[in-house]
């Protein structure tokens, strides 16, 4: 095959690149093999600032020459450097393993020496060394991690060089500043002495309704280097759902900021905080001095601060809570869910094998400590001695990429919303982002062409899949840099987890749900408003008649090659813009508008896959002219108001009733699979 001028042209190549380029792309399409044919034309012709038709024309073209039994056709492949210098690739060649698959198998199959081995690569810190790694003498529901250690996790996030960058940051004036290690640690003990000072001790509960900063990263660490436990809430909450999670809880005292300005607007955090009835409130202010005032009892971060920057971290035991987070399951009300001395471990493990993290990487990964991977990324990067970067900017906006770019970020985390905001503004073009070395993402099903575009933003990087959650401390099922990279596609399961695809029935499937198999580091043991078996291991199918399994929710297909592409939630829970959310939340919100009689949400996959799409079935109280778009304003003021102001409806179906089941309950499996074949 010939690329002729004419094609490149008409592709939007400007004619002296056009002229250029085709010399390349023809001499590289020689090559028989499609795979290594597209690897050096990734390699060698194609540029980001090409426009991406031409990438996705040549990439289609090289992918339908492809035999799909060798797996998905690849966007990257790694190189020998990176197969020998990546941190699974030493390890491998550590343990004498020739193949990944051999690695992986012996993870889940010597899983105490798989997580041994983690211990000593993060140099976790004991004040008593623990008796085993793990006592299963109450079974695969119930393991005993480290028993008879004891530690405080925050020791194992100092061990990087004391000047080396722990944070690099925007200052109010938007220029680059950093904070070292041995600053953030200062800072740390100066948060844990002013709780101290407050009389907070072993086992209270402090509570965060802030932005991703160095003031959060120092409240965060230094709670836990208390002995206390964080109780996390996402700064995008109103008044009503921050009551909920004070009160599920327990916080006795919470920290905020005064205000925070995204995109030119300003939002009212305090006030937020306050009018959701909050405890004893510690106020950050966003920048400047502090401009509002304070309830009585209330203090300002400078009073709250001690000076006082020693403080001795106070050992626990490895099941001592560290951290309440929360994620919706199929009713409205938040899972309370614990996180222990041990979750931590998990975190950092993934990031130093899946995400590949170094010492000196530079980690950014838009989010807060209101969401998983808030905690997870200040474990995965201190705890591999890397750097975290932190933007105050609109993750959607120019200012964000230029900051990624500024930062010389090398691991750069993602939702499919969010890159199919970038694709679509175009406003990172021009951008350099050749530092980034491993893409990762999370929260939602991706978008295959989406994800083509990314890779090629940064002259074609990995994308390390990354899906788990909340009640796993990191992912069940990812990526790895060992293998090639396909868009929107999984191609291994995490080391030292197992899982397994089944169908309805019960029987191994190749597409169905995916249930885990304990145990693992990392795996929730206690939720505080739940009874955890009956979340997780009630009516779950035994894999052979013998192994116990444990309930994720996720639907799976597996693919040729030991890959994986995610199909969706099992259950009721949707995942919106990398927030879970149950359908019941929204409903419940709807119903009390006096137009809605009866409403179903449920989320639907947009064609060719991604984000998925909040689709509002309503029974409407009276029929009318311009009811739908009234009571759709309606809607997505009760939604904003009164659930999550990031949830946006995608379509509003008007129905004469709702499917149900004899029982009365709403059949939303039956409107997701009408809106699939209606559209």
């Amino acid at each position: 095959m010939v690329v002729t001028l004419a094609k490149l042209i008409e592709l939007g190549v400007p004619l002296p690149q056009a002229t250029e380029l085709a010399d390349i792309l023809n001499a590289c399409l020689n090559i028989n093999d499609p795979g290594e044919c597209w690897r050096l034309v990734a390699s060698e012709a194609l540029r980001p600032e090409h426009p991406f038709a031409i990438h996705e024309w040549i990439y289609n073209m090289m992918r339908s020459a492809w035999d799909e039994s060798r797996g998905p056709f690849p966007a990257w492949s790694p190189s020998e450097e990176v197969l020998q210098t990546c941190n699974e690739g030493a390890a491998m060649a550590e343990l004498n393993f020739n193949s990944y698959d051999a690695f992986h198998a012996w993870s889940i199959d010597h899983r105490e020496a798989f997580w041994s081995l983690a211990i000593e690569k993060l140099s976790i810190q004991f004040r008593t060394k623990p008796t085993a790694v793990a006592d299963l003498s109450q079974g695969a529901e119930h393991p005993v991690w480290l028993p008879g250690c004891k530690l405080n996790i925050v020791e194992s996030c100092f061990s990087a060089p004391p000047n080396s960058p722990a944070i690099i940051f925007q200052g109010r004036d938007g220029s680059l500043q950093s904070m070292t290690v041995r600053e953030l640690e200062s800072l740390t003990n100066r948060v844990a002495n002013g709780l101290s000072a407050l009389g907070l001790q072993r086992g209270d509960r402090i509570a965060v309704v802030l932005p991703m900063t160095v003031a959060s990263v120092a409240i965060y660490l230094g709670t836990i280097k208390l002995g206390a436990a964080i109780v996390s809430i996402a700064d995008s909450f109103m008044p009503k759902e921050i009551a909920a999670r004070l009160e599920q809880g327990e916080a006795t005292v919470i920290f905020t900021q005064d205000f925070i300005c995204r995109g030119g607007k300003t939002h009212r955090l305090y006030e937020r905080v306050t009018a959701a009835g909050a405890p004893t409130t510690i106020v950050i202010p966003d920048g400047g001095p502090l401009e509002i005032t304070l309830r009585e009892g209330d203090l300002s971060w400078d009073v709250f601060l001690s000076d006082d920057d020693s403080f001795e971290a106070l050992p626990c035991g490895p099941d001592d809570a560290i951290n309440i987070l929360f994620s919706s399951g199929t009713t409205d009300a938040p899972k309370a869910i614990v996180w222990h001395q041990t979750t931590p471990i998990r975190c950092a493990t993934d990031g130093y094998f899946h995400q590949n993290i170094q010492p000196g990487d530079v980690i950014a990964w838009p989010t807060n400590l209101g969401w998983m991977m808030g905690p997870w990324l200040i474990f995965a990067s201190l705890m591999n001695r890397a750097t975290m970067a932190l933007s105050c900017e609109v993750p959607t906006s120019r200012g964000f990429g230029q900051f990624i770019a500024d930062a010389r970020v090398t691991m750069l985390g993602v939702v499919p919303s969010l890159v199919s905001a970038w694709r679509t503004s175009g406003c990172l073009e021009g951008l350099d982002w050749h530092a980034i070395k491993v893409f990762s993402s999370t929260g939602e099903c991706s978008n295959p062409t989406d994800y083509l575009w990314l890779m090629s933003r940064a002259g074609y990087r990995p994308v390390i899949e990354y899906c788990g959650g909340t009640e796993i401390g990191g992912a069940y099922i990812t990526g790895t840099v060992m293998r090639p990279s396909s868009p929107a596609t999984f191609n291994t399961l995490a080391l030292g987890l197992d899982a397994t695809i089944v169908d309805e029935l019960g029987s191994s499937a190749k597409a169905g749900e995916m249930y885990i198999i304990p145990p693992s580091i990392g795996l929730s043991s206690r939720v505080l408003n739940r009874d955890h078996h009956e979340q997780y291991f009630a009516g779950s199918p035994n894999r052979d008649g013998e192994e116990i399994l444990r309930r994720h929710g996720d639907e799976m297909e597996s693919l040729p090659g030991g890959y994986f592409r995610a199909l969706g939630r099992a259950d009721d829970t949707m995942n919106l813009g990398g927030i879970k959310v149950s359908s019941v939340a929204i409903e419940r919100a709807l119903c009390a508008l006096p137009d809605v009689r009866e409403a179903a949400a449920v989320a639907a996959e947009p064609t060719g896959g991604g984000p998925s799409h909040l689709i509002i079935y309503a029974v409407a109280a009276i029929v009318g002219n311009g009811l739908n778009d009234n009571l759709l304003a309606a809607m997505r003021k009760a939604i904003k108001e009164e659930v999550n102001p990031l949830f946006k409806i995608h379509q509003l179906i008007l129905v004469e009733s709702l499917p149900r089941t004899a029982s009365n309950k709403v059949m939303r499996r039956v409107l997701r699979e009408r809106y699939r074949e209606e559209r």
